[in-house]
């Protein structure tokens, strides 16, 4: 077997299948190595497995709302088994898709874990490759803290193998994978706490959206405990036990989720065989090419530091292949304004700056804000709140951020994030005829938010025409 390759990608993710898919197409000899499935966390204990448990929850809630619009619904205990095995079935059949289509692509595939000899050559289970090009995509893992009895708790790939559903849970965190977990959990009919070290939920978010979900997740019976420093856990004749540093303690939970955040996957890699420049935590620095400081290595996704989303890596991947493969020395990631999703109950979709970032930035910002329970929720006595908000600057009031919290913003976001990445200013919104009756339609009827107290917006049922009242 030749074992030199014009590029080789070290993990089988997003990344590093974007760049060796997009590489071979161009007609290079490439080469993947993966220790595991491929696909990644993404596919395996990540979006794929969370976006199913997600459906779920979201089909929980409406059988608790049929009632209310005249529909006969029960819900039972949720048949976890049966809901693991569908979600399983449906990741194997994504695996079994990335491994023909390798091998269709013409990529080699190389099973096992690389290190580094040098700059050119890797090592994979006792078998040395060379490249011309190597691009390392190897994501990131769970953090779990070094605390006493940590053990005891479970990651985000723990939350995944479970067999059984949980029936009194803690969550440590209050970041994007925190909420998801609880929202899930609590729908699907676990008792939820949220225990979280930051003063908010989503603290990196905008103040809105943080305090629109805390609300509705009160609403939904989960608990949270912020500014709770968890010291340790502890198994006693109750269950888990939550200390914190301040001598409080939370017991009586029969699982516990870590869910504090994601660290570089570079460890055992020997980067400093190769001279490559890593951060203390691990993070492997590049430019906005995905160049490390080593010519002729680059670094995609996670591990980067920078926007830890499925699409970036993809993207980066593609473009760093045609950028070396394509005739496009000019291709790179613009990292600016890059949309996501949380997909908590309800979710939420943001772009752009927060408001405080605005401020921050620019000498003139002018704030638009709406909040509403939708239709959907017209005749049910669990409806959500849907709140958005409009970040724009300067004269011509271009918008800069956008900030949505609600049922279906996750989809109706990525038009809207199109139209901001070309420039649109809240003129532009205003003179697009709204769609009529749904929720989007506010994004473009918005008006100028008032000085506090805060107005209330409702919708009427029956005509949709906005009115507004003193609070």
């Amino acid at each position: 077997m030749n074992t030199h390759f014009d590029l080789i990608a070290i993990g089988g993710g997003s990344g590093g299948l974007a760049v060796a898919e997009r590489a071979a197409q161009y007609g290079k000899r490439v080469a993947i190595v993966e220790s595991r499935k491929l696909g990644g966390t993404c596919v395996n204990n990540g979006c794929v497995p969370k976006k199913i448990m997600w459906y779920a929850a979201n089909l929980a809630h409406a059988v608790d709302d049929a009632a209310d619009f005249g529909i006969s619904a029960t819900r039972e205990i949720t048949d976890w088994e049966k809901l693991v095995a569908g979600r399983e079935a449906y990741i194997s059949r994504i695996n079994r898709y990335w491994d023909n289509y390798v091998v269709d692509s013409g990529v080699v595939r190389i099973d096992g874990t690389a290190r580094f000899i040098d700059a050119r050559t890797i090592e994979v289970e006792g078998r040395r490759y060379t490249a011309d090009h190597i691009a390392i995509a190897t994501g990131g893992r769970p953090i779990v803290p070094p605390v006493p009895g940590a053990a005891l708790g479970i990651t985000s790939d723990g939350f995944f193998a479970l067999t059984a559903q949980p029936r009194n849970v803690a969550i440590i965190g209050a970041g994007y994978i925190g909420v998801e977990f609880a929202g899930v959990l609590r729908a699907l009919g676990s008792t939820v706490t949220l225990v979280a070290l930051e003063g908010r939920v989503l603290e990196h978010f905008d103040d809105m959206i943080s305090d629109v979900l805390v609300g509705e997740m009160h609403k939904q019976g989960i608990a949270t405990r912020l500014g709770f420093q968890v010291a340790g856990l502890a198994q006693t004749a109750q269950g888990i036990a939550l200390d914190a540093s301040d001598g409080q303690r939370l017991d009586g939970f029969d699982t516990v989720i870590w869910a504090v955040g994601r660290a570089p996957n570079t460890h055992g890699l020997d980067l400093h065989n190769a001279g490559i420049e890593t951060r203390a935590n691990g993070i492997v620095p590049t430019d906005e090419a995905q160049n490390t400081n080593v010519p002729g290595i680059y670094a995609l996704g996670d591990i980067t530091g920078r926007t830890p989303l499925t699409p970036v890596a993809i993207a980066a991947g593609r473009r760093l292949a045609a950028r070396l493969f394509g005739d496009q020395p000019d291709s790179r990631v613009d990292y600016t304004n890059v949309p996501s999703v949380v997909f908590s109950h309800p979710p939420i979709g943001t772009v752009g700056l927060t408001e405080q970032q605005a401020r921050e930035r620019h000498s003139k910002v002018t704030v638009y804000k709406t909040e509403f329970t939708p239709m959907r929720h017209a005749l049910s006595a669990h409806g959500m709140t849907t709140a958005m908000k409009l970040v724009c600057s300067g004269e011509r009031e271009q918008v800069v951020g956008i900030h949505l919290v609600g049922d279906n913003v996750d989809e109706m976001l990525q038009g809207f994030a199109v139209a901001m990445k070309m420039g649109a200013t809240k003129a532009d919104l205003d003179a697009t005829i709204p769609i009529h009756p749904v929720s989007a339609e506010e994004l473009v009827t918005m008006k100028l938010a008032e000085p506090e107290p805060e107005p209330q917006t409702h919708h009427s049922v029956d005509s949709g025409v906005e009115w507004r009242e003193a609070g």
